[in-house]
Protein backbone atom coordinates (compact mmCIF):
# COMPACT_ATOMS: atom_id res chain seq x y z
CA UNK A 1 0.00 0.00 0.00
CA UNK A 2 1.73 3.40 -0.86
CA UNK A 3 2.47 6.18 1.67
CA UNK A 4 -0.88 7.71 2.88
CA UNK A 5 -2.98 5.67 1.19
CA UNK A 6 -6.43 5.25 3.41
CA UNK A 7 -6.08 8.37 5.34
CA UNK A 8 -8.60 10.58 5.44
CA UNK A 9 -7.63 14.42 6.55
CA UNK A 10 -4.11 15.41 8.86
CA UNK A 11 -3.16 12.94 11.70
CA UNK A 12 -4.55 14.39 14.84
CA UNK A 13 -1.70 15.60 16.20
CA UNK A 14 -1.08 18.55 13.22
CA UNK A 15 -4.52 19.88 15.05
CA UNK A 16 -3.76 20.71 18.50
CA UNK A 17 0.24 22.09 16.70
CA UNK A 18 -1.45 24.48 15.10
CA UNK A 19 -4.23 25.02 18.18
CA UNK A 20 -0.97 25.67 19.95
CA UNK A 21 1.20 27.50 17.41
CA UNK A 22 -2.02 29.48 17.30
CA UNK A 23 -2.10 30.01 21.08
CA UNK A 24 1.74 31.04 21.28
CA UNK A 25 1.40 33.86 18.66
CA UNK A 26 -1.52 35.30 20.21
CA UNK A 27 0.22 35.65 23.57
CA UNK A 28 3.67 36.79 22.28
CA UNK A 29 1.91 40.20 20.64
CA UNK A 30 3.39 42.98 21.67
CA UNK A 31 1.70 44.59 24.68
CA UNK A 32 2.36 48.26 23.72
CA UNK A 33 1.21 49.39 20.40
CA UNK A 34 3.36 51.46 18.94
CA UNK A 35 1.11 54.98 17.38
CA UNK A 36 1.40 55.40 13.93
CA UNK A 37 2.30 59.43 13.24
CA UNK A 38 1.56 61.18 10.15
CA UNK A 39 4.99 63.26 9.14
CA UNK A 40 3.75 66.24 6.33
CA UNK A 41 6.71 67.79 4.49
CA UNK A 42 6.41 71.12 6.72
CA UNK A 43 9.35 70.50 9.30
CA UNK A 44 7.45 73.18 11.64
CA UNK A 45 5.27 70.49 12.85
CA UNK A 46 7.40 67.99 13.17
CA UNK A 47 9.06 67.48 16.80
CA UNK A 48 12.35 68.67 17.40
CA UNK A 49 14.20 65.87 18.18
CA UNK A 50 13.35 64.73 15.00
CA UNK A 51 14.90 67.15 12.61
CA UNK A 52 17.79 68.23 15.33
CA UNK A 53 19.78 67.10 17.61
CA UNK A 54 18.78 67.21 21.76
CA UNK A 55 19.89 66.18 25.22
CA UNK A 56 18.00 64.39 27.17
CA UNK A 57 17.02 66.78 30.30
CA UNK A 58 15.05 63.78 32.20
CA UNK A 59 15.91 60.00 31.50
CA UNK A 60 12.81 57.74 30.61
CA UNK A 61 9.94 57.43 33.14
CA UNK A 62 6.60 55.94 33.68
CA UNK A 63 3.70 58.78 32.79
CA UNK A 64 1.78 60.43 35.92
CA UNK A 65 -1.93 60.53 36.04
CA UNK A 66 -1.98 63.97 34.64
CA UNK A 67 0.88 63.33 32.25
CA UNK A 68 -1.01 60.13 30.59
CA UNK A 69 -4.03 62.52 30.18
CA UNK A 70 -2.60 65.70 29.05
CA UNK A 71 0.42 64.37 27.08
CA UNK A 72 -0.07 62.79 23.81
CA UNK A 73 3.63 60.80 23.88
CA UNK A 74 2.75 59.27 27.00
CA UNK A 75 0.05 57.10 24.63
CA UNK A 76 2.12 54.61 22.88
CA UNK A 77 4.08 53.02 25.54
CA UNK A 78 3.29 55.13 28.76
CA UNK A 79 6.56 56.16 29.45
CA UNK A 80 7.79 59.89 28.31
CA UNK A 81 11.63 61.47 28.84
CA UNK A 82 12.33 64.98 28.80
CA UNK A 83 14.40 66.25 25.77
CA UNK A 84 16.38 69.66 24.99
CA UNK A 85 16.83 70.51 21.28
CA UNK A 86 20.08 72.21 20.58
CA UNK A 87 19.78 74.51 17.81
CA UNK A 88 16.13 75.79 18.77
CA UNK A 89 16.56 75.41 22.67
CA UNK A 90 12.83 74.05 22.68
CA UNK A 91 11.87 71.48 25.95
CA UNK A 92 9.42 69.18 24.73
CA UNK A 93 8.26 65.13 25.46
CA UNK A 94 9.51 62.09 23.81
CA UNK A 95 7.97 58.37 24.16
CA UNK A 96 10.32 56.25 25.48
CA UNK A 97 10.78 52.07 26.50
CA UNK A 98 12.24 51.67 29.87
CA UNK A 99 14.28 49.07 30.57
CA UNK A 100 12.16 47.57 33.31
CA UNK A 101 9.35 47.28 30.90
CA UNK A 102 11.61 45.52 28.33
CA UNK A 103 12.53 43.60 31.51
CA UNK A 104 9.23 42.31 31.65
CA UNK A 105 8.03 41.68 28.35
CA UNK A 106 11.40 39.15 28.12
CA UNK A 107 10.43 37.41 30.75
CA UNK A 108 7.05 37.00 29.73
CA UNK A 109 8.39 35.79 26.09
CA UNK A 110 10.80 33.35 28.03
CA UNK A 111 8.00 32.01 30.17
CA UNK A 112 5.91 31.46 27.49
CA UNK A 113 8.96 29.81 25.50
CA UNK A 114 8.96 27.35 28.59
CA UNK A 115 5.28 26.39 28.33
CA UNK A 116 5.84 25.53 25.00
CA UNK A 117 8.47 23.32 25.35
CA UNK A 118 6.59 21.83 28.16
CA UNK A 119 3.86 20.93 26.27
CA UNK A 120 5.35 19.79 23.14
CA UNK A 121 7.35 17.64 25.27
CA UNK A 122 4.44 16.17 26.76
CA UNK A 123 3.19 15.73 23.67
CA UNK A 124 6.37 13.56 22.52
CA UNK A 125 5.77 11.45 25.68
CA UNK A 126 2.74 10.56 25.03
CA UNK A 127 3.27 9.86 21.11
CA UNK A 128 6.41 7.61 22.44
CA UNK A 129 4.15 5.49 24.71
CA UNK A 130 1.13 5.03 21.90
CA UNK A 131 4.12 3.95 19.43
CA UNK A 132 5.67 1.53 22.43
CA UNK A 133 2.21 0.00 22.77
CA UNK A 134 1.85 -0.36 18.92
CA UNK A 135 4.86 -2.39 18.72
CA UNK A 136 4.29 -4.67 21.54
CA UNK A 137 1.12 -5.53 20.22
CA UNK A 138 2.55 -6.04 17.33
CA UNK A 139 5.27 -7.95 18.88
CA UNK A 140 2.66 -10.32 20.38
CA UNK A 141 0.19 -11.17 17.96
CA UNK A 142 3.44 -11.91 16.37
CA UNK A 143 4.12 -14.69 19.09
CA UNK A 144 1.26 -15.46 19.51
Amino acid sequence: MPAGAGRHGPPQGRHLCWLLCAFTLKLCQAEAPVREEKLSVSTSNLPCWLVEEFVVAEECAPCSNFQAKTTPECGSTGYVEKITCSSSKRNEFKSCRSALMEQHLFWKFEGAVVSVALVFACLVIVRQRQLDRKALEKLLDFLL
